[in-house]
């Protein structure tokens, strides 16, 4: 099996113009930064694509926006859907292997409205969009995500109401046992399409214990990450999206640390955490195969990015030397993008985007990740 080497976006993050989702609205409830055009690769995927494959990689994640596809509750815009299929052709007339994310934390503003995961109701809307999505992914999309960092999905949901977020989310059984009942159910609609593998990606923060890290800490890393682990040992691969590490101290988390070297976002430069994360994932899994389906610093130093990745790749590297099943890794991000709750701060991307004119400019990040591509065609072996 080919080893995926490629980055990954998501759809409101890099689109533009996504006015119909809960995110648009929550931007301006909470004067956020708003996403406004994004990137424009609503309009620009193909030189997106071009410029990834140009430089030797072969896989490209995306996900479907939702409130482009259903914009009202059971109407569905052909429209959009060929719109999403021209990308999945795009990618493939490339030589590009593309990876759809179903659902990339973004909801139509009906979903949410009408009470987002914790309906009922809407968990049969979300099975029966998955089911009109198949027509985009039944030819020529072999790996499918369900559902993007539901372990994180909680913090979006919550932060409609004040503002805040935090990392590990406090438990949310209720939501956690809907979103588990979600992707349950799409992926038994994906399993009626031969060839496709599904999952769910899972925010992969390397949880450490201090000694002074006590049951409620703890119980805060299972409920928050372990439990979704262990929820995957049924599908057909997860995704492990990891950065960095966090501290667990007396009840909970814990500020980065004084003096530790930080990127863009706050986060502590630990590139160690990819490969820690894997070895985590496979074991609490039983052995479910693996896609890294994020790993990325935010920084304007690209020699820097270029070091973490390195160092990050290494630590794969070792991992499936020791026999963990990695079939991808994917950079995030392919673009300088829309980063959520931080508006156009962190640069994470393999490519500068001008935000007057949406050029885009490689990073000698790009080329040099196609480099170790092409070196490593069976995946990360030699760094």
């Amino acid at each position: 099996m080919t080893f995926l080497w490629g980055a990954s976006t998501a759809s409101h993050q890099v689109e533009g113009g996504n006015v119909n989702n809960d995110w648009w609205a929550r931007e301006h409830a909470l004067a956020l930064q708003p996403s406004g055009d994004a990137c424009d690769s609503y309009h620009r995927y193909g030189e997106d694509i071009s410029l990834l494959s140009g430089a030797g990689l072969n896989a490209y994640r995306f996900s479907l926006e939702w409130s482009r596809i259903e914009p009202a509750p059971g109407q569905f815009s052909r429209a959009a859907l060929d719109h999403y299929r021209r990308m999945v052709d795009e990618c493939l007339s490339r030589g590009v292997t593309p990876v759809v994310t179903l659902n990339h934390f973004t909801v139509p503003r009906w979903f949410e409205e009408s009470g987002s995961w914790r309906s009922v109701d809407n968990l049969d809307r979300f099975e029966a969009f998955v089911d009109k999505s198949l027509p985009v992914i039944r030819e020529g999309v072999p790996w499918v995500c369900t559902l993007n960092e539901p372990n994180l999905t909680s913090v979006i949901v919550n932060m409609r109401h004040d503002g805040s977020m935090a990392f590990p989310p406090a438990p949310d059984p209720e939501l956690a046992e809907a979103l588990l009942i979600a992707h349950r159910r799409a992926r038994e609609v994906l399993r009626s399409v031969h060839g496709v593998r599904s999952g769910f990606t899972i925010a992969s923060f390397n949880l450490q214990e201090t000694p002074e890290a006590d049951d409620e800490a703890r119980q805060l890393r299972q409920d928050a990450q372990d439990a979704w682990f262990e929820a995957a040992r049924d599908d057909d691969f997860v995704g492990v999206q990891a950065y960095s590490r966090i501290w667990l101290g007396k009840g909970g988390a814990l500020p980065t640390p004084v003096g530790a070297e930080s990127t863009m976002n706050g986060w502590e430069y630990y590139p160690a955490a990819l490969g820690e994360m894997v070895r985590r994932a496979w074991a609490l899994s039983g052995n479910t195969p693996i896609l890294v389906t994020e790993n990325g610093l935010a920084t304007t130093d690209d020699p820097r990015r270029i070091a973490y990745t390195r160092d990050a790749l290494a630590g794969l590297a070792a991992a499936m030397a020791d026999g963990v099943d990695v079939r991808a890794y994917l950079h995030w991000s392919l673009l300088d993008n829309f980063e959520w709750f931080e508006g156009y701060g962190p640069r994470f991307g393999l490519i500068e985007v001008d935000r007057e004119t949406f050029e885009r400019r490689p990073k000698p990040s790009l080329e040099w990740l196609g480099s170790v591509a092409r070196a490593n065609p069976k995946g990360p072996v030699t760094m």
